[in-house]
């Protein structure tokens, strides 16, 4: 909850600067898988696989000078998976990253950006309280990782787009799963605010 708050209060702050002459404001909703690995066995230890699954999600970006800007999103698994055949899961992505928007044509905008985030695994079944944030259902393990990634927008009409893309998290330390390397893939559709 308080990475959604973060991510949120982010977006305000960034639809407050867009109104700035010559800033771009970009907002989009879509849904993506991810894929990884296959599973290993290590030490008679079953690490699953991190892949698979309905991934919704928003991505805001804010670009200055030279279509060179600010970008952040946030992506989890829509429904619990079960990790090892029988601990419910589910896995969160949030990201900040530098974005080059370049126009490619009239219609046509590329998105090459990179940055830092995290991975929050929210196992299910347990009971964790505390002062400031009250009780949650799940415990969490956290990651950081490294964000590479890009898309393609297409406006369909006046500032709406849709957007193909793909994402490469480099997972620090993900050691619940058969590798630190995921790839997350699929599409969004947005508006833009400002002049594109």
């Amino acid at each position: 909850m308080k990475t959604l708050t973060v991510v949120i209060l982010g977006l305000g702050l960034c639809l407050l600067a867009s109104s700035a002459y010559g800033q771009q404001f970009d907002a989009a909703f879509g849904v993506s898988t991810i894929s990884s690995s296959s599973s290993t066995i290590t030490n008679g230890l079953l690490f699953p696989s991190d892949r698979g699954g309905a991934y919704p999600g928003f991505s805001a970006d804010l670009l200055l000078r030279h279509r060179i800007g600010f970008e952040g999103e946030l992506s989890w698994r829509a429904s619990q998976n079960l990790y090892g055949g029988s601990q419910p899961y589910r896995p969160v992505f949030y990201s900040f990253n530098a974005i080059w928007a370049p126009k490619l044509s009239k219609n046509f905008t590329a998105e090459l950006l990179a940055g830092i985030g995290g991975e929050d695994l929210r196992f299910y079944g347990f009971t964790n309280c505390s002062n400031f944030f009250g009780c949650t259902t799940y415990t969490s393990s956290n990651h950081f990782m490294g964000d590479f990634g890009g898309g393609i927008r297409a406006y369909i009409w006046h500032n709406v787009f849709v957007r193909p893309e793909v994402r490469l998290y480099l997972i620090n330390n993900n050691v619940e799963f058969s590798s630190n390397t995921v790839v997350r893939y699929g599409g969004s559709l947005g508006y833009s605010f400002g002049g594109r």
